[in-house]
């Protein structure tokens, strides 16, 4: 054997993580050619490292003590030493904890000064594994130097991101920070291409634990795409992506990431070990995801795996997991207090961050028991959080202190510990970019709000819940918009998208559907989230805050009534003349189901033939309005109402309320956003766009004689009303009509869509206008319809629209009659040239309508949105 032979043999085991497929082709073609058994135990290893890293570990191990036999043949104390090493690895990962420990005692006793190093190296990670961190630094900090000292980048560079990794683990980031950089600066100088994949994921993970979500998100997709290049699937992506998708308040799609993951492991009959990690993932998502028998299989499945493979630290952040979603289905007793007593003892014994949340769960179960004093204990060492750490561990902290506060009597007490929590919060959704992860991080401070909103209507002054009712809901609208960049691919992504959208509809139209199309426009849409996803917001402290003082000053003549929700039942808030008062109305469960019955009513009513159903839609707003307003509905006075309801009741058809029947009436998703409204100016342009989308049964009808009266507005329409075209003449315009087919998505909100003529046009190109137009009315089905997540929020076209500069929406929240929208909307227009509000406009046009069955149902389906 020649020494350029042997070097060429060795060359393979760098490559497996710079060019893993032609790594793996190169050692099979290696071992067909009969090599000599040094040569051979190196291309087993390859095989074994490709296998254990990206397919099936019981091939992994076959290879690995081929590799280890073949070196203990040759007689090379140092090879035998690299492939103990290896083989140590995989059967920790196989779950054979005792068997890989052994192996790295033998590994360590073989090798000699830098083989030694990497051997050390690898039972660091080892250790990290199986969360033993103090044991891991002990062996990084071994082997760095004689990495070091041998020039040996690649493994120094590796040895660097572990101990980066490991500091993460143990909450010190700055650490971590110093330690990534280091590994980069190296990584650049090398061909490594998987293990540069790594340390741009370890980047992201850096950046979570930072709080920086969209840096996350935006590292982590860019993981991603060098993997896939490299034909490498990677299972510890998955499980950061879930991490990072839970803190967003993405939890559903955590869970069906974990769950896609741990089939495809299966499949590939890959690690035990990140199994047992990405059930963990699974169970924590399934649990914020309100699915607490989920959680508990996960969890469940996932202790066992852990104590199966000796990984107490994991063990132990499991069975909280578990503790958590037990006590979620309603269970208390005191053996689950101890149990979360034990896990947060542990759990601070490790120095994991976790160490408050479990302190916290075991007082909320104690007070659930009435255990006050022992409650005290465990919330007081949870409250210590507060003061430091990433966001969410001081709202844990916030949190616990709230609790303290409720138990000792002092509202004053709860309240400002829910003021501080929930300014945390705030900070933290204003560096979110993108509109949905603001409203979704909003359930990061459900609890806070709730027992806000508790201690406020407990000091009965009714302006102090009004302040904290606006602190629960459509805060997103509150903040200055995040526009999405000049992204070229963004851009490209959104076109592609129109394209294949309007493609797909037109073969769903023609006959079955075109399943590769349908395919493509789900992988654009991935897209197009994933890159809104990754948009950074301003720095902390923007946003507005709510005076009551100011909106009653606003309000004028006219009353806001909000509607809270305190222990399931709807307590109204009454705004006006110089006053707030507070008055308790129905159930909200019951609301909420009779408004369902009241949107199916509507339904029917839009279609000839259903007028028998009529007085059944009116009985049931009868109903609406007691359950809704109760006694406030004796005090709204004769003039404007603007209504401001929770998320569960955005589809209340509010004009069929009998006493808001025939008074101008708006609604506001909060009373900072219609304040907002109201005190937006209107552009000095009085541009007016009509825009006339394809396939109406009307064909628009309205549109030409309302460009007639008009005088010289722009008219869009025909081929002529093109995405890009009607966004442009949109932007800035005072007033906008659209007549065109409208879609909510219920699944995705921000895909919501108005049909143009080369496709719809979404939400997600509504954002990117400068300014959006001052008025807005949409003739057009579903426009009104929003998606309630977070804590109180909702997504949809009016609501990306009002914080973009429009002070007024006309829309419509349930399918109406088409031919008798023609007449509504020619009555709404001739209110606003007479200088009237929209809200105003749309009272006078129903009134104008004839009063059968579906031209009533169709005035009512059509809600004025704002203040202009």
């Amino acid at each position: 054997m020649t020494a350029g032979s042997s070097d060429s043999a060795l060359d393979l085991l760098p490559m497996v993580f710079a060019a893993p497929g032609e790594a793996l082709e190169r050692a099979r073609g290696l071992l067909a050619a009969g090599p000599p058994p040094l040569h051979g135990s190196v291309a087993h290893q390859v095989i074994g490292i490709w296998q254990r890293d990206f397919g099936d570990m019981r091939l992994a191990l076959r290879h690995l003590r081929r590799a280890r036999d073949l070196a203990a043949r040759a007689d090379s104390a140092e090879r035998e030493a690299d492939v103990l090493a290896t083989l140590g690895v995989a059967l920790v990962h196989a779950g054979r904890t005792r068997l890989g420990l052994a192996a790295f005692e033998r590994g360590v006793a073989r090798g000699t000064g830098h083989t030694r190093a990497r051997v050390l190296f690898r039972r660091a990670y080892v250790w990290w594994v199986l969360g033993r961190h103090r044991e891991a630094l002990e062996d990084v900090r071994r082997a760095v130097p004689v990495l070091r000292q041998a020039d040996d980048v690649i493994w120094t560079a590796r040895a660097l991101t572990l101990r980066a990794t490991v500091h993460l683990a143990l909450g010190a980031v700055e650490r971590a920070d110093a330690d990534f950089t280091a590994a980069e600066a190296l990584w650049d100088t090398t061909g490594q291409e998987h293990d540069k994949a790594d340390a741009v994921e370890s980047r992201g993970l850096a950046a979570f634990r930072k709080g920086d979500i969209p840096a996350a998100l935006r590292l982590l997709d860019e993981a991603e795409e060098r993997y896939a290049k490299l034909g490498t699937p990677t299972f510890m992506l998955n499980i950061r992506r879930c991490e990072v998708l839970m803190a967003a308040g993405l939890a559903p799609e955590a869970l069906a990431e974990a769950d896609a993951a741990i089939a495809e492991l299966d499949r590939l009959g890959g690690q035990s070990t990140r199994k047992a990690e990405l059930l963990l993932a699974a169970a924590r998502a399934a649990r914020l995801a309100d699915d607490p028998h989920t959680a508990t299989a996960r969890a469940a499945v996932a202790v066992r795996l852990f104590a199966g493979q000796r990984r107490t630290w994991w063990e132990t952040h499991a069975r909280l997991v578990l503790i958590e979603a037990r006590a979620a289905t309603g269970r208390r007793s005191g053996r689950l207090v101890a149990d979360a007593a034990a896990v947060a003892e542990d759990l601070a014994a490790f120095g994991s961050p976790a160490a408050p949340e479990a302190s916290l769960l075991a007082g909320r179960i104690a007070l659930a028991l009435g255990r006050s004093a022992e409650a005290e204990r465990h919330l007081a060492r949870a409250a210590r959080s507060r003061h430091g750490g990433p966001p969410l561990a001081r709202m844990t902290g916030w949190a616990a202190q709230a609790l303290r506060a409720r138990a000792a009597g002092s509202g004053r007490g709860v309240l400002e510990a829910c003021r501080r929590g929930l300014d945390v919060l705030d900070d933290h959704r204003m560096t979110l970019g993108a509109s949905e992860l603001r409203a979704r991080a909003a359930a990061q401070g459900a609890e806070l709000a709730a027992l806000a909103q508790e201690a406020a209507a407990a000091s009965g002054r009714p302006r102090r819940l009004l302040v904290w009712s606006e602190r629960w809901r459509a805060t997103v609208l509150s903040a200055p918009p995040t526009r999405p960049p000049a992204d070229p691919a963004l851009l490209s992504a959104l076109t592609a998208f129109r394209e294949i959208a309007a493609r797909a509809e037109a073969a769903r139209r023609d006959g079955p559907p075109v399943v590769a199309l349908e395919r493509e426009q789900r992988r654009l849409e991935r897209e197009i989230r994933s890159r809104t996803l990754r948009l950074r917001g301003a720095a902390p402290g923007g946003g507005d805050r709510f005076e009551p003082g100011r909106l009653l000053d606003r309000l004028g003549e006219a009353r806001l009534v909000e509607l809270a929700v305190l222990d399931g039942r709807v307590h109204v808030l009454l705004c006006g003349r110089g006053r707030v008062r507070r008055f308790t109305a129905g159930r909200l469960a019951d609301a909420v189901l009779e408004a369902e019955h009241v949107q199916a009513g509507l339904r029917r009513l839009a279609h000839p033939g259903a007028a028998a159903r009529l007085p059944l839609v009116e009985a049931a707003g009868r109903r609406l309005e007691e359950l809704l307003l109760g006694p406030a509905v004796r005090e709204l006075g004769d003039g404007p109402v603007v209504v401001v309801p929770p998320g569960s009741l955005h589809r209340v058809p509010w004009a069929l309320l009998p006493s808001l029947r025939e008074r101008v009436l708006s609604v506001s998703p909060s009373a900072s956003s219609w304040l907002r409204a109201r005190e937006t100016e209107p552009p000095r342009c009085g541009r007016r766009v009509l825009v006339r989308g394809p396939g109406l049964a009307t064909g628009g009808a309205e549109v030409p004689e309302l460009a007639g009266r008009y005088g010289a507005p722009v008219v869009l329409e025909g081929d002529g009303a093109h995405a890009s075209r009607v966004l442009r003449e949109l932007d800035g315009a005072a007033l906008a009509h659209i007549a065109a087919h409208g879609v909510f998505r219920a699944d995705s909100p921000l895909f919501s869509s108005l049909g143009m003529a080369d496709g719809p046009l979404i939400v997600h190109d509504f954002e990117r206008l400068d300014r959006s137009p001052y008025r807005l009315i949409l003739s057009c089905c579903d426009t009104a319809r929003f998606a309630s997540v977070g804590a109180d929020e909702l997504l949809g076209l009016v609501t990306a629209l009002l914080p973009l500069g429009t002070a007024g929406v006309v829309a419509c929240s349930a399918p109406v009659n088409d031919e008798a929208v023609v007449p509504l909307m020619l009555a709404l227009h001739r209110g606003i040239a007479a200088g009237r509000s929209l809200a105003e406009a749309l009272r006078d046009a129903r009134a104008a309508l004839p009063a059968d069955a579906t031209h009533l149902a169709t005035g009512w389906a059509f809600t004025a949105f704002g203040a202009a």
